[in-house]
């Protein structure tokens, strides 16, 4: 998505709003002061990004209108084939697990999450997460194991009794939260058993689980439409309808109280062309503030090795973002729905060790991983190229979106036993196709995924200071 205000403020309206907020005048006596107002709408941007795209992401995947659709709440939605470049609902999505997903409506009453024995070996997980973007709880082959298990996913406000059988309680800081499984898939050839894995997935009512009679329908909601355009004209509009299902963690209760005193909270109603004329330009240059503000910090947060950013990636629960709205910004741009940095760590580069841009319609690039140096791992890792305008997977003529460690048998060593891989558009010839990742004619970045990275060395822990480094990108003449 997007997140450059509908309207671009020109520099005279600029340089004439500064004037005027230097003066520090302020119309409406219940409005606070121009400068004031900026400075909201620009912290508001930056702590309302996640909150808008997930509910964008949110209102496709369950609206049976939306050409995204994917199945309405509570209900399991297994993906029984590998996301391609025609999948569009998640930005920078992977391709070397198989998705389940299940959006989750916690008012009426819990909802039981069941996974089978998952044969040894085989990585999965289930990542819980809030209608924030917090990671608010995960189970799976790191966090509890293989064996078959019960989970409870209950609201902010249940307080009912944890039921017998249950293995563990997860509470939701939001009352509609995504459900995120992922199972590793070995080869083509595997697809067939990680589709028996999935069979094994159930998503329930408690009261269905207990073979009860169904709690009372919780109210009806009007969601309001929304897509990329939309998300840029009425940003604090759709902020202020998602804000009422999720209650104040104690580190958002400054935000919220400064967001209210531009008529943005869960018992207002954002109503930006009932705003004097001078606050409507206030709003818009300090959300262009926010956006400008969040695009510069992509380019220099996260620890610099050799091109890649590490640490950048790394989803976090609200008390590991506390009040650090930019962090949560951060992690929703580069890769929403990212999981803890225990569960995976996510290398990522959109240039040369030097700066300078990624770009397969100009260039033809190298990654070089010496012998006894691949990214160590206990489950298994990738690299995958999207697409830097779009965010998504690239066509392709051979359906290559990613190269991983399972296919590690299947690609060519040199002679000195290290792996190269050859990112770029073109073919780099028969002997070397078996390494090769296409690239479109135009800007990509890569990602590189270690999932349950190993946190002994040789590590990629601490996260840009570990005793494993990614190698760089080396550009071929």
């Amino acid at each position: 998505m997007s997140l450059r205000p509908c309207t671009v403020v020109s520099r005279f309206a600029a340089l004439l709003l500064g004037g005027i907020l230097l003066a520090g005048c302020s119309p409406r006596d219940d409005l606070p002061g121009l400068l004031e107002t900026r400075e909201i709408a620009e912290q508001g941007l930056i702590y309302g990004v996640p909150i808008v795209t997930n509910y964008a992401i949110t209102y496709g995947a369950t609206d049976p209108q939306s050409a995204t659709f994917r199945a309405p709440y509570n209900q399991l939605l297994n993906t029984r084939q590998l996301l391609t470049w025609e999948s569009r609902t998640i930005v920078t999505p992977n391709s070397d697990t198989l998705y389940s997903t299940a959006w989750l409506d916690l008012r009426a009453e819990p909802i039981v999450l069941t996974v089978p024995q998952v044969p040894d070996g085989r990585y999965y997980s289930v990542q819980l997460i809030d209608a924030s973007t917090n990671n608010y709880g995960i189970f799976g082959s790191r966090a509890t194991g293989n064996g078959p298990g019960d989970f409870l996913v209950v609201g902010p406000d249940w307080q009912g009794e944890t039921p017998a059988g249950i293995r563990e309680v997860y509470r939701c800081g939001s009352q509609f939260s995504f459900a995120l499984f992922r199972t590793q898939l070995f080869n083509p050839a595997d697809i067939d058993n990680v589709i028996r894995v999935q069979d094994g997935y159930r998503v329930r009512p408690l009261s269905a689980y207990l073979q009860q009679p169904a709690a009372a329908a919780a109210p009806k909601v009007d969601f309001p439409a929304i897509d990329r355009d939309l998300a840029k004209q009425k940003f604090f509009e759709y902020l202020d309808f998602a804000l009422q299902f999720i209650p104040p963690s104690p580190w958002e209760k400054d935000i919220r109280s400064q967001l209210a005193r531009i008529g943005v909270g869960p018992d207002k109603r954002f109503a930006f062309t009932e705003l004097p004329w001078l606050h409507r330009l206030a709003v818009l240059w300090g959300m262009k503030r926010g956006s400008d503000r969040l695009e510069a910090s992509l380019k220099a947060t996260g620890n610099q090795v050799n091109g890649w950013h590490i640490g950048q990636l790394a989803g976090g629960s609200i008390a590991d973002y506390q009040d650090n709205w930019l962090l949560r910004a951060q992690v929703t741009k580069a890769g929403i729905y990212a999981l803890d940095s225990l569960e995976a760590m996510y290398p990522l580069t959109r240039s040369l060790a030097d700066g300078t841009p990624l770009d397969t319609g100009k260039h033809r690039y190298s990654l070089t991983f010496k012998v006894g140096e691949l990214p160590p791992v206990n489950a298994f890792w990738s690299v995958t190229l999207y697409d830097s305008e779009s965010q998504y997977l690239v066509k392709n003529p051979i359906n290559r979106y990613l190269i991983n460690s399972p296919m590690l048998p299947q690609l060519k060593k040199n002679a000195d036993g290290s792996i190269t891989l050859y990112i770029q558009q073109d073919s780099p010839g028969p002997a070397r196709e078996s390494n090769w990742l296409p690239g479109p004619d135009g800007p990509i970045y890569l990602v590189m995924r270690l999932y349950w990275p190993k946190t002994t060395a040789p590590s990629i822990f601490p996260a840009g200071h570990g005793s494993w480094q990614p190698p760089a990108l080396q550009l071929e003449q």
